[in-house]
């Protein structure tokens, strides 16, 4: 790519980002359609993008999980190294949280967007056929955008309640750091890490579906 190009590919990306957080996405629609980016095209990347952020997100709560196991058999050393840790480990989980939900609401916007689109250029299409065809691959598509948005959902709901956890024992831990107070998280790990298992598993449910989506889109 000449470096012209280049200059004007970035330009066009920067308004078109600029119209975005501005809200106007309509804006936003027809400059990345001057890049070759229908609105099917975005909903794949997007999906995509929360794809990615969810596999991140397991290896941060199994990390987040790895030092609560940490803490709970602490032999010796620097316990408020050990804390730190653990705080840094929840702190990244709960950006990765707000990361996926972000992600997940662009989805539905293009997603949204997409569909009344289809409907609206479906009803111009002359040919009885080609409509009833088309008509026919938008029921199918919204089946498949529905399977696709339950397991996002429901692997982003279970979030909360592992978030919450954390939260409470950094703050628990901030102001009892002892091994007395540590010794208390001890009867926490089972339900934790079941919690965090089940997580994971949804996320995994997820990022399949996403999979799946992607390809047969």
């Amino acid at each position: 790519m000449t470096p012209k190009k280049s200059f004007i590919l970035s330009a066009v990306l920067v308004f078109a980002l600029m119209f975005l957080t501005a809200g106007c996405t309509s804006a936003y629609y027809s400059a990345m359609e001057t890049l070759g980016k229908e609105k099917r095209h975005l909903l794949k990347d997007n999906v995509e993008d929360v794809q990615n952020s969810q596999t991140k997100a397991q290896e941060e709560f199994k990390d987040a999980l790895t030092r609560i196991k940490e803490m709970t058999h602490f032999d010796g050393g620097d316990l408020e190294d050990v804390y730190s840790r653990l705080k840094s480990s929840y702190e990244d989980c709960e950006d990765r949280a707000a990361q996926i939900e972000k992600r997940i609401a662009s989805v539905e916007t293009v997603a949204q967007d997409l569909f009344a689109e289809w409907q609206d250029e479906m009803t111009r299409i002359n040919d009885a056929k080609l409509r009833s065809a088309s008509r026919a691959s938008l029921a199918n598509a919204k089946i498949k955008y529905r399977k696709l948005d339950s397991a996002m959902a429901q692997s982003t709901k279970n979030m909360y309640p592992v978030l919450a956890k954390l939260n409470d024992y950094v703050l628990y831990l901030k102001h009892n750091l002892n091994a007395q107070a540590v010794g208390t998280l001890s009867g926490e790990i089972v339900s934790i890490e079941k919690q965090v298992t089940t997580l994971i598993n949804d996320m995994n449910l997820s990022i399949a579906e996403a999979e799946q989506f992607i390809n047969n889109f």
